[in-house]
């Protein structure tokens, strides 16, 4: 996103239904997993020492993820840039162990007016009770309900806001009147344990055997960051999977 940060002057009000997450760098690989486990028996060792037998380097991982073997999958690096709305910040904040989050700021910049919007496969229901619930399709007339009160709102806080810049006010204080809806950017480090323990707790699959009950939103952005990871380290994905999405 580009923004003014001088200016009350803005582009007009839009609407988005999707998050953005890109894998800007990384320095993460199955062999980083190897690298560290070994050391503790076999001492310092090549790549090309840890690739010889590859049948033995994915039962290795394997072995460290059903037992718990943790700190071996500690020495990697990998950093997204996220857009998305600031109540999937919120969320994600949560996650502070093995993560690093810099945010662009309200203060120092003029926030561009992006909000969000449910798509059409967005669930609107939540039934039953708390703990034990399910989201269900909303009817047209929800679905219809849900995008006019949004923008509507979303139109008459970004224009109380470009108000308050016009006549002055800072920047800091006039960011108080936009809602959560606001799209906002980060860019967030991790390694892959830290990456596990958000994917067990904020993406529903298949293979886990711990339910887990993620905001969709969040979720989509999890979504994004696993499908980057699975690429570049395969063995400890699939090791991942196979022993229930539990992080070590």
């Amino acid at each position: 996103m580009t923004h003014t940060p001088d200016s009350a002057e803005s582009a007009p009000v839009s609407f988005r239904g999707e998050v953005t997450v890109e894998l800007v760098k990384h320095s993460a690989a199955d062999s980083d997993v190897l690298w560290a486990a070994r050391v503790s028996t076999a001492g310092e060792q090549s790549l090309e020492e840890l690739q010889k037998d590859p049948e033995r380097s994915k039962g290795l991982i394997n072995f460290l993820m059903r037992d718990r073997h943790g700190s071996p999958f500690e020495h990697n690096s990998m950093t997204f840039f996220i857009s998305a709305p600031i109540f999937v910040f919120r969320e994600f904040m949560r996650h502070r162990v093995g993560w690093s989050y810099n945010e662009e700021s309200g203060r120092y910049r003029q926030l561009e007016p992006v909000f969000y919007v449910p798509g059409a496969s967005r669930k609107l229901v939540q039934q039953g009770r708390p703990g034990k619930y399910e989201f269900v399709e909303g009817t047209p007339a929800q679905h219809e309900l849900t995008s006019r009160a949004m923008e509507d709102s979303y139109r008459q806080a970004y224009a109380a806001y470009q108000e308050m810049l016009a006549a002055g006010v800072a920047r800091e204080v006039a960011r108080a009147v936009l809602p959560v809806g606001l799209y906002s950017s980060m860019y967030a480090t991790c390694n892959a344990r830290s990456l596990m323990h958000f994917l067990g707790l904020r993406t529903q699959h298949e293979q886990a055997k711990v339910p887990s009950f993620p905001q969709r939103e969040i979720e989509m952005v999890g979504e994004q960051m696993e499908a980057h990871w699975a690429r570049l380290m395969p063995l400890t994905y699939a090791a991942f999977n196979a022993n229930g999405r539990i992080a070590p």
